[in-house]
């Protein structure tokens, strides 16, 4: 298998169809059988499950994998990770902000890296519509952050499309454990703490409609998952046992 492409799923009936019309004809027509789309339906209280499985039926390319918990993108990309047969492995999200020919940069630029990943940040990088300036304003404020806090030279953590090679991601999937905002950052940073070069080109997005994203509160959210994440790599990581047993449950409660 050359290529696997994991899409994390939740609550995404109206968005996920237009994504696999667009990426299942595209890497079909390019691999054959040596590609599988990956859906991890995870959570969900609406038809994605019945939506992933109709096109499981009709592609042989598709495989689903149903989560009943709201693990979050992260642990449903490790649920991928985990059971991903390809030579190399990557994710992108539902909503088909990355178009196929996008995602298949990344795979003609990783090169001898052990990770490639999307920026939206970079000269040369196609976004549209432009998002709004809040929006803006919070991705580079967290981008900063990240860079003071990690030693992360990467223009954008957090952009939907990245790939890996199955030798990196076997590496550091024992490690992974952060299912909320800080996934991609811990894996990075669990990439970069194994030693694998990570490469970022820029890429061409698009804004799609239908996002439930609240940008101050995902701002503060990132904030506290940002802090979590460099006190669980710090002699200071009692601290986030304390927080777990005392403030999640009322931060962030169970559904």
């Amino acid at each position: 298998m050359q290529l696997s492409i994991i899409i994390p799923a939740f609550n995404e009936e109206a968005r996920l169809g237009r994504t696999l019309d667009a990426y299942l004809p595209y890497f079909s027509g390019r691999y054959g059988d040596n590609v599988e789309i990956m859906i991890i339906v995870n959570g969900s209280r609406d038809q994605t499950a019945v939506v992933a499985r109709d096109y499981a039926a009709r592609y042989r390319q598709v495989r689903v994998i149903i989560e009943p918990s709201p693990v979050g993108k992260g642990g449903a990309i490790m649920l991928g990770f985990a059971r991903a047969q390809g030579e190399r492995v990557g994710y992108v999200d539902a909503d088909g902000a990355t178009p196929p020919e996008a995602f298949q940069q990344l795979v003609e630029h990783i090169g001898s890296a052990g990770a490639i990943i999307a920026s939206r940040w970079l000269r040369g990088a196609q976004v549209s519509p432009r998002q709004p300036l809040s929006r803006r304003i919070a991705s580079r404020l967290f981008n900063k952050m990240v860079r003071l806090m990690f030693g992360f030279n990467i223009s954008d953590t957090q952009c939907g499309a990245k790939l890996m090679t199955g030798a990196a991601v076997r590496r550091v999937l024992p490690y992974l454990g952060i299912t909320r905002w800080a996934f991609d950052v811990d894996l990075l940073f669990q990439l970069h703490r194994a030693g694998f070069e990570i490469v970022e080109i820029p890429t061409v997005w698009r804004d799609v409609s239908g996002s439930r994203l609240k940008v101050v509160w995902a701002s503060l959210d990132m904030l506290m998952a940002m802090v979590r994440l460099r006190l669980i790599y710090s002699p200071l990581k009692w601290i986030v046992s304390l927080y777990d047993v005392t403030l999640a449950p009322w931060i962030h409660p169970k559904d």
